[in-house]
């Protein structure tokens, strides 16, 4: 993939380069600030070599509060079809939901713990689901999130185990990996997880379902 990397500290932009392009991947540019991300990417769109993904950090100059995080939602909203990835250092709930329900958002974005970065495999794994226009929560957000609130709204209809198959499909599992984390067969989680979009309001058929009921689960939650 070909990634622009925003991030103002040097040593963690150099940490992460050497994670991707020790794994096949290209790092095009990076980026000290948030208004240079999104200059650089503006730039790169407008000659036709859009990167393929952006990360960036939450904080960032010029403000340092959560410049990075704005100017994510600020290209997803020119650039709809961009997957995005934001690192974080804090569990906060609303900044999830804040990127999740921001202009373009459906799908291609991801929200991660910096510190969970050094775990290379899942770390990768993530920029693959979210390049394919998946959605990828920090577990430890999910957690939080699902302490802090009770089911509302439409998700007041799943049960304990739909929701608990719910909370990993936020956080970017594939069914196989479901089952394998609730130790249930193949079969028992694809009907959990048809009855989540049955109950979801979220016909067979219908495009994006896996990443609408992400949606969902955040914003009721």
């Amino acid at each position: 993939m070909r990634i622009v990397l925003a991030d103002d500290s040097v040593l963690i932009r150099a940490g992460i380069r050497e994670i991707l392009t020790s794994n096949a991947h290209d790092v095009i540019h990076e980026c000290e600030d948030a208004d240079e991300l999104v200059a650089t990417v503006d730039t790169l769109a407008h000659a036709g070599t859009a990167p393929d993904i952006v990360i960036t950090d939450v904080r960032m100059p010029p403000g340092n509060t959560d410049d990075g995080l704005r100017a994510a939602i600020d290209l997803r909203s020119r650039y709809r079809d961009l997957p995005v990835v934001v690192l974080s250092a804090y569990v906060t709930g609303p900044y999830v939901r804040e990127l999740l329900n921001g202009p373009g958002a459906d799908g291609a974005v991801g929200y991660l713990l910096k510190e969970k970065v050094g775990r290379v495999a899942d770390f990768l794994r993530a920029l693959e689901t979210v390049s394919r226009g998946g959605v990828v929560i920090d577990p430890e957000v999910v957690r939080h999130v699902t302490r802090a609130h009770s089911p509302q709204g439409p998700l007041a209809r799943l049960t304990a185990r739909e929701r608990e198959v719910l909370a990993l499909m936020a956080e970017g599992s594939s069914n196989a990996e479901i089952a394998s984390k609730l130790f249930l067969s193949g079969a028992a989680v694809s009907k959990h997880v048809a009855n989540v979009f049955a109950k979801l309001g979220m016909a067979p058929g219908e495009d994006n379902r896996r990443v609408k009921a992400v949606l969902t689960w955040f914003e009721y939650n």
